[in-house]
């Protein structure tokens, strides 16, 4: 690499969050820029460690093994970002990423996870170069559209435009087919648009990139949802092929008594709902869920909750926790967790930082399973009902949650919301489509061919393999057009 001692000489940098004062009052980003000179400071870090684990990422071992699913070409653009050679940095991570200012932003960056560096000292910067690659081409004018030179006269519809349909679609319209996307929501982006708050995705960003694909060919259908507006059939009649990229959109929910009432609700619920009114109207609209000085309680504590309890914050709550029924992880990678493996170790995120700063303590409780939820007597939720349990494991092996006696505690809540996770996708253009499913209700398609049971039709993101990252539904989008464009074409030239 141009510096063959930055790794030992250059500490790991990150750019200085705002304020939780100041950025809790509004939807803007967390971070504050940072230097372009200190970035190509930071890329230097990159080593020259022969065999880079950051870069690739095996789908059958996921999310075990860490390393990058659309195989981003991470020593070659950190190189490059070191030299000051930015333009050359974007044309190099455009060929295997679409969309590096969502994954750039929001990706948990399993690369760094499966850094070299990281075995003995804090991993590169991955993430952060690859923001700043895409957010300096940008401004620099180097990102514009590029329509294909050529139509190949096929036609194809992709149902659904997260980040898998998204992709599947840029790569498809390269290969020269026209391609229309359609979107049951009123804005383009899936998960995207509404599933990711403003502070952690500017939709400017998300509009930005849509309209250049729309620039390129890429026809853009909202308000449509397939199976109810249009038919399985009328697609499968009016295209020469299908890409299904709907997404796992059931959430799990929480049976216990109390579930049904008023102002309890599940995350996405509340998330869709608040960026929706906030686009539309800044919340003047009042067509949201707001927390505006009530007690929230947000079961579970994964990414999704945390987004409950920022937004939640933004609101500006009166407090806000999140009940975990998992033990909290370590505070380093265990002996059972070696690298290359995704390190799973506690991580304090945006959210419960705003939550120290502002109600003094983290917001997330360990080991705690939901009994149940209490009534004020006229139909909305009053408290929750918990206790703490430790996991045990039975004659079979299978581990179970026992409870702790006398460990039962009621949490004042007037919003309760249910941040579980997903099921997997909805059934009903499924059973249009007449598809097959795996046995966790998944699209049933290989990896790698995405070709679900009926010809013609492809399956490829959540829908197909479960609820996942952005960046493993960007792969699945990509490696799915190209085997789409086998199928239309006899061959692909597509990476």
């Amino acid at each position: 690499m141009g510096n063959p001692t930055g790794f030992i000489n250059v500490g790991r940098a990150l750019p200085t969050e705002r304020d939780p004062s100041e950025r809790l009052i509004d939807w803007l980003e967390v971070y504050e820029e940072i230097p372009l000179a200190d970035v190509e400071q930071q890329a230097s870090r990159c080593m020259d460690c022969g065999v880079p684990f950051c870069q690739s990422a095996k789908s059958e071992f996921a999310p075990v093994v860490a390393g990058c699913p659309v195989n981003n070409i991470i020593p070659e653009w950190n190189d490059l970002i070191y030299r000051g050679r930015w333009k050359d940095a974007i044309d190099l991570l455009h060929k295997t990423n679409n969309f590096p200012e969502f994954t750039g932003r929001v990706c948990p960056a399993p690369c760094e996870g499966a850094c070299v560096l990281g075995i003995n000292a804090d991993p590169v910067a991955i993430k952060l170069h690859e923001k700043e690659i895409i957010d300096h081409a940008f401004k620099e004018g180097w990102v514009v559209a590029q329509p294909p030179s050529a139509r190949t006269g096929k036609n194809v519809a992709v149902i659904g435009s997260g980040p898998a349909g998204l992709a599947a679609a840029a790569q498809l319209n390269k290969a020269g087919h026209m391609v229309t996307v359609y979107e049951r929501a009123d804005r383009i982006g899936g998960l995207l648009m509404y599933g990711i708050p403003n502070m952690k995705l500017q939709k400017e960003l998300v509009q930005r990139r849509v309209d250049i694909l729309a620039e390129e060919g890429i026809v853009f259908v909202t308000n449509t949802e397939v199976g109810k507006d249009i038919s399985a059939a009328q697609l499968e009649s009016d295209f020469d092929s299908v890409v299904l990229c709907v997404g796992a959109t059931v959430p799990r929910d929480l049976p216990v008594e109390g579930r049904e009432l008023k102002g309890v609700h599940f995350a996405m619920d509340f998330l869709k709902a608040n960026t929706k009114s906030l686009l539309d109207s800044e919340h003047k609209d009042g067509q949201y869920i707001n927390a505006q000085g009530k007690n929230v309680v947000v079961i579970g504590g994964g990414d999704t909750g945390t987004d409950c309890i920022g937004t939640s914050l933004r609101h500006q709550c009166q407090n806000a926790i999140q009940l975990e029924i998992m033990p909290c992880p370590p505070g380093q990678r265990s002996a059972e967790n070696p690298w290359p493996e995704w390190p799973k170790r506690l991580l304090v995120d945006y959210g419960q930082k705003e939550a120290i700063a502002v109600q003094g303590q983290d917001p997330r409780q360990y080991l705690v399973m939901t009994k149940k939820i209490e009534s004020d007597n006229q139909g909305h939720v009053k408290a929750v009902h918990t206790v703490h349990i430790t996991w045990q494991r039975n004659d079979k092996g299978q581990m179970f949650p026992q409870e702790v006696a006398g460990s039962e505690k009621v949490i004042p809540a007037d919003i309760v919301l249910i941040a579980m996770g997903f099921m997997g996708p909805e059934g009903g253009l499924i059973e249009q489509f007449g598809l097959e499913q795996d046995n966790r209700s998944n699209i049933a398609a290989e990896y790698d061919k995405f070709a679900t049971s009926k010809p013609g039709v492809f399956a490829a993101g959540d829908g197909r393999r479960g609820q996942s990252l952005i960046v493993w539904a960007i792969d699945e989008g990509r490696r799915c057009a190209r085997e789409v464009d086998t199928y239309l074409m006899g061959s692909s030239y597509l990476p």
